[in-house]
């Protein structure tokens, strides 16, 4: 199994910036879709970025601009970097994997497919 550990959440004003990572327990990030979704209270989960196995990244279009998904293979680490922070930004941030390339139902929707899923790191923007 691959396991994923999500840290760099924390408390930030609006327009300030955060940097979340993702630490996997496997090299993972040539062979596996890797994203981050969110989960805000009341609100059902979303993706947010992904990064193919072809190194393309698509992101919601609500933070288009504003967020940048990269990783680290040397590392094991998957990155969101994200600026421009706005209250609705505000959530519990999941990273994910799944083998092979990604699935546009999966990263654009809930996720329900990917096979691994960090415990999530909170981003609180005021």
């Amino acid at each position: 199994d691959v396991q994923l550990v999500e840290s760099g959440g924390g408390s930030v004003q609006a327009g300030g910036s955060l940097r979340l990572s993702c630490a996997a327990s496997a090299y993972t990030y040539s062979s596996f879709c890797m994203a981050w979704f969110r989960q805000a209270p009341g609100k059902e989960r979303e993706g947010v970025a992904a990064l193919d196995t072809d190194g393309m990244a698509w992101y919601e279009d609500s933070v288009k601009g504003r967020f940048t998904i990269s990783k680290d293979n040397a590392k094991n680490t998957l990155y969101l970097r994200m600026s421009s922070l706005k209250p609705e930004d505000t959530a519990m941030y999941y990273c994910a994997a799944d083998r092979g390339t990604c699935s546009a139902y999966d990263v654009q929707g809930h996720g329900a497919g990917m096979d691994y899923w960090g415990k999530g790191t909170q981003v609180t923007v005021s």
